[in-house]
This record gives structure tokens, C-alpha cells and sequence, in this order.
């Protein structure tokens, strides 16, 4: 009769081998959520800063927590692959990690009534502020003092982040339907 290795104080062996950052499907799944990311956002270009991009990311970060970075940076990557990397550009390496890192901060379980609020505000705000979020790479990349890019944001709060903050609040209403049916195809595809 053998013992365990716990019970006959034999150390635990370890498994050399390590595990993967990353699954074969979740490589697969999160390069194709990175491409609905890029494509719902060039289909909607026809409404000026409205788009699905953030309620996008609530969705993901919800979902799978730090792994929602793949995704994100699939669809950067990708948006400035089809647009153009250029100036513009460089401040999506870190405006949606924003949005991402304010979802990471939230409760991972809310109450049910609590969810849709909760992350509506995020994702509002976050849009409402988009243009407040370009301020540190308008300062490095444009030579914009301080005050000059609280100019730039002012101008073009009304015209680009007004828009993009009510989009978001519309939007949101699809976050908590979508998180329900990404985790029921995630099981069927899993299983």
C-alpha cells in the first residue's frame, strides 16, 4: 500500500512544465474579439466618436480580467494597422487601459440591479473624458503646455466627448447581455 506524498512526508513533486500565459482558444477567441473590436468601431464611423469600442472593453475586462489586455491591444494594433500608426495613434497604447484598469478596480461580484449602473458610469465617463485622456500624450507628442491642452480638450469636449460619453451610456446597455452570452458560448466551446 502506497502513501501519499503529503501523508508519508515526502516533499510534493512540481511540475516542471509551465503553464501557458495563454490557451490555443483563448489565443484564438481574443485575436477575433480584437477584430469585432476593430471592425464594429470602423462600421460605426458613419457617427462621429460613437461606437462600441468601450462597452467593448467593460465586457472583456469583466469577463476575463487581466487577460481582456489581449483583445484591447489586438484591436489597437489593429486600428492602426487599417487607419494609420501615426500621432493619433500613440495614445491608444494607453487610453483604453484606462477603461480597463477602472473595470479591474470595480467589485469583480455586484448585486444584479447594481452591474448595469455601475459599469454605465464607467463606460460614460470614460467616453465623457476621452478627450481629457489625450492631454499627457498632446503635452509630449504636440509640445502643449499644460494649458494649451486644457484648450484642446475644451474645444472639442462638445463636438467629440459629449457624443462619445452618450454613445457609451446608449451602448452600455449591451454590457450585461453580452458578458451573459460570451460566458454561455465560452462553456459550449469549452466543453
Amino acid at each position: 500500500m502506497s502513501t501519499a506524498p503529503e501523508q508519508s512526508g515526502q516533499p510534493k513533486r512540481v511540475s516542471r512544465r509551465k503553464k501557458a500565459l495563454l490557451t490555443v482558444y483563448e489565443i484564438v477567441v481574443f485575436g477575433m474579439l480584437g477584430a469585432v473590436m476593430m471592425v464594429s468601431d470602423l462600421l460605426m464611423n458613419i457617427i462621429p466618436n460613437v461606437h462600441l469600442v468601450g462597452v467593448m472593453i467593460v465586457v472583456l475586462t469583466v469577463l476575463y480580467r487581466w487577460k481582456a489586455l489581449f483583445p484591447i491591444y489586438v484591436y489597437v494594433l489593429l486600428i492602426g494597422l487599417s487607419e494609420g500608426i501615426g500621432m493619433w495613434w500613440l495614445p491608444y497604447l494607453y487610453v483604453w487601459t484606462l477603461l480597463w484598469g477602472a473595470v479591474m478596480l470595480l467589485p469583480k461580484k455586484m448585486p444584479k440591479w447594481l452591474a448595469p449602473i455601475v459599469y454605465a458610469l464607467v463606460c460614460g465617463l470614460h467616453g465623457f473624458g476621452f478627450g481629457l485622456w489625450w492631454i499627457p500624450s498632446q503635452m509630449a507628442l504636440m509640445g502643449f503646455s499644460f494649458e494649451q491642452a486644457l484648450i484642446w480638450w475644451q474645444f472639442g469636449f462638445y463636438t467629440a466627448d459629449i457624443p462619445h460619453g452618450i454613445g457609451n451610456l446608449v451602448g452600455s446597455t449591451l454590457i450585461i447581455p453580452l458578458v451573459t452570452l460570451i460566458r454561455k458560448l465560452d462553456k459550449r466551446l469549452k466543453a
